[in-house]
């Protein structure tokens, strides 16, 4: 039986040309497009990469129609219900679930990296006090290439193996001596008797003259924030450690440019942003206006944490989380009340409204997100640092498979040049 193939036709040139179609398991074929600038004298255009296909993938797979996010194939909401963020870790990375004797080596191998380098901690004190904690994680975690000279080599499959261990395992750690060096508190050093997610709430709000008790209801929302953020198929972060890898980066560098790009406002700063609105709402009775602000097309206000760029349902992450924001204000009692009694109204007032449901303009997973780390005392300065550490789990794995892809090339996007034709130098006036 023939490949699929379309066929496309310049009508300036007149060239037609055949260009196979590529299928995946799930989800709508790719045109491979590879050809068509010999074949037809011509480049795709799209901005945003919105229609382009940048790689084959097996690690995570969105139907944004049907509200569908797997992991491997397995549903988000099953391996939220069962799973913890280190299982997941090691599904991502591998390709399947871990068995018991698996688990419990991948397990010690973290807790064996989870350690930084003392000259690396001597890095935060070129950093200004109050200097921001996703600032000092580009720089800290670029940095780690210069401390970790044994793994760098990306052609040794033993050297991916040991970066990827040390990135998933140092990044709580990074991350909490970021955010205790920006209040000048000591660091706190990482206690392996204690799980990933514990480890980390310990480095971050302990000190050393205090016993620290570990809330086993703070421990379970971070654990499932920290799996529902572990990859989302080619986003913009993950889409930058791949282009920085295929230069033959090494992957701390790779993933240093991953954080940046995570830092932008429309990216990871986005549950941030929700906090900033619900409490410039301040009241559910201003909410009405709110909303029909968000409705005038003459007013550049916007809603945050409603809609996604590929889910055109309801965000199925936002569905999970939503139910633990309940559990956790409900166990909690706090002051937080507030802000997600404004939120429950907001969602129900725009779900209901025929504006939102023809946009199709659901909650998505920042809406709920950062409710959730506000009760925990995380603050907002910190909220994208914590999406950081979730997200290492996707970029390292993306960076594995793209290592061992043969397909794989150094990225060279193309352009349409719009500037000025062809010229000719003017000859000055003698």
């Amino acid at each position: 039986m023939a490949e699929p193939t379309v066929t496309v036709t310049n009508n300036e040139t007149g060239k037609t040309g055949e260009l196979p179609l590529i299928k995946g398991t799930m989800g709508p074929p790719g045109i491979d497009i590879r050809k068509l600038g010999s074949q037809m004298g011509a480049f795709t255009y799209d901005p945003g990469f919105m229609s382009t296909a940048s790689c084959r993938s097996a690690i995570t797979y969105i139907d944004g129609e049907a509200g569908v996010l797997l992991y491997r194939g397995y549903p988000i909401e099953q391996l939220a219900e069962h799973s913890n963020f280190l299982e997941v870790s090691y599904l991502l990375l591998y390709g399947e679930l871990p068995n018991e004797q698996e688990m419990e080596d991948f397990n010690s191998i973290i807790l064996s990296h989870t350690m930084i380098h003392e000259g690396l901690r001597r890095f935060y004190t070129g950093f200004r006090h109050d200097a921001h904690p996703m600032a000092i994680m580009v720089g800290v975690v670029g940095a780690l290439s210069a401390f970790y000279h044994d793994s760098t080599d990306v052609a040794d499959p033993v050297h991916r193996a040991i970066s990827a261990h040390r990135l998933i395992a140092k990044m709580p750690t990074i991350a909490a001596d970021s955010y205790k060096y920006s209040i000048g508190q000591p660091f706190m050093y990482p206690q392996n008797s204690l799980g990933y997610v514990e480890n980390f709430l310990r480095m971050m709000f302990a000190i050393p003259s205090t016993p620290f008790e570990i809330n086993p209801i703070a421990v379970q929302a971070l654990e499932l924030i920290f799996i529902l953020h572990a990859d989302h198929e080619q986003n913009a972060s993950t889409s930058t450690v791949r282009l920085a890898s295929s230069s033959g980066a090494n992957p701390f560098a790779s993933v240093a440019a991953g954080i940046a790009c995570l830092w932008g406002p429309a990216h990871g700063g986005a549950n941030e942003a929700v906090i900033h609105m619900l409490e410039e709402i301040e009241d559910p009775k201003q909410i009405a206006k709110f909303v029909a602000r968000a409705k005038d097309k003459n007013d550049s206000y916007r809603l945050m944490g409603f809609g996604h760029r590929i889910y055109k349902n309801y965000d199925p992450r936002a569905k999970i989380i939503r139910q633990m924001c309940h559990s956790l204000l409900r166990e909690q009692g706090s002051e937080n009340q507030p802000l997600f009694e404004i939120a429950m109204e907001l969602e129900r007032i725009a779900l209901e409204d025929d504006y939102f449901q023809a946009r199709k303009l659901y909650p998505n997973v920042d809406f709920y997100s950062g409710i959730i780390l506000r009760a925990l005392g995380i603050p907002l300065n910190m909220f994208t640092v914590i999406f950081a550490i979730a997200r290492t789990a996707g970029w390292i794995a993306q960076w594995m498979e793209m290592m061992e892809d043969e397909e794989q090339r150094i990225g060279r996007p193309r352009q349409v040049y719009i500037g000025e034709a062809k010229r000719d130098y003017p000859r000055r006036q003698e």
